[in-house]
């Protein structure tokens, strides 16, 4: 049983999230809380498993109640967050604070079954979570890398994929490629406006250019391309080089975009000249994508569990026999890089 605390300053929301969350057998709402004040004291009486938390809130906001709580006393937090440009990177900012995961905040659809859906796996997935206290830290800058170009790897192709805890967790291995790194293609798991904002932080902080993905984008290097929320990342050959194509079409594993469509498209188009590494996230998306690349001739990275926040699609890939390797996250842009080289040299 899954422990519930629901914060949000909204009476009405706060009402049909209990009625919608208690229909799960395995969730029990232990309480709501109208602010961060009185969450605070719910929290130190109820002992909850997860925290549901609204972002604007009166006497203190959400981002300023959740830095205190993971440096004091850090649970699984799952941020409820509207859906606006201005919103998604306040979400974001909560995720770098330490929340798991985010989702789109019910607005005139309350009772949406979809919504309903994504908050239950959400905090399924939270409570199976490793959360840990954070300290105030300078952001450090990205490692300088050699230059791949020098090495004519100009035909290769990265494709990464995350869920719970993934935006941390691509900021780490992006963070460590190269300006001229070979074109990479993303899936995060992410609602829709939430990708822009995210790609955007990507961008800021990474040495190559990081933008959402536009269906006909060429993939090329120096560029990774993060799939837009609500639609799916496929690759395709068009001569020779790759373009992006962005669709519709039915979830997969609950998602849209998922991985596995984007890593069963690399197979198809690029077989052996891509490398792919599939990060921290609950579910299995990713897994049966990243055996086709295997078994194309690419080169797999699944991370460890040590590392994952949630290792729950590393752990599906690993089942199958689709990773070559099992890594913890420091290691894993290293080792799509050094065989990217390797591969070439040879």
């Amino acid at each position: 049983m899954v422990r519930v605390l629901i914060v949000d300053d909204s009476a009405l929301v706060r009402r049909i999230l209990t009625e919608a969350l208690s229909r799960h057998d395995d969730i029990e709402v232990v309480g709501t809380a109208a602010d961060p004040y009185v969450a605070r004291e719910h929290i130190a009486q109820l002992r909850p498993d997860v925290i549901t938390l609204d972002i604007e809130m009166p006497r203190m906001d959400g981002l300023s109640f959740l830095s205190k709580l993971m440096r004091h006393f850090p649970l699984p937090v799952v941020v409820c967050s509207s859906l606006t440009p201005q919103n998604s990177e306040t979400a974001l900012r909560a995720l770098a604070l330490g929340a798991v995961q985010v989702i789109a905040k019910p607005g005139s659809s309350l009772a949406a079954s979809d919504v309903v859906d994504e908050l239950v796996r959400a905090i399924r997935a939270a409570s199976h979570a490793r959360v840990v206290k954070r300290v105030d830290n300078a952001e450090a800058p990205a490692a300088p890398r050699p230059a791949i170009a020098t090495l004519n790897a100009t035909n290769k192709l990265i494709a990464l994929g995350a869920s719970t805890g993934g935006t941390q967790a691509l900021e780490q291995v992006l963070r460590r490629f190269p300006v001229d790194a070979p074109g990479t293609v993303i899936v995060q798991h992410m609602p829709e406006h939430f990708t822009l904002s995210f790609a955007k932080r990507l961008d800021s902080v990474c040495a190559m250019r990081v933008q959402e993905a536009k269906d006909g984008d060429y993939i090329v290097p120096g560029l990774a391309l993060v799939a837009p929320g609500g639609k799916h990342l496929i690759v395709q050959a068009s001569g020779a080089r790759w373009v992006a194509r962005v669709k519709d079409g039915p979830k997969v594993h609950h998602q849209r975009p998922a991985v596995d469509v984007l890593f069963q498209s690399v197979a198809r188009s690029a077989g052996r000249n891509a490398v792919g590494a599939i990060l921290t996230g609950m579910g299995a998306d990713g897994a049966k994508g990243m055996l086709a690349m295997r078994e194309t001739g690419a080169y797999t990275v699944a991370q460890n569990e040590d590392t994952c926040v949630v290792y729950g699609m590393p752990r599906e890939a690993v089942k199958l026999g689709a990773a070559v390797e099992v890594l913890p996250l420091d290691r894993v842009a290293d080792s799509l890089l050094h065989h990217l080289r390797s591969d070439v040299a040879a």
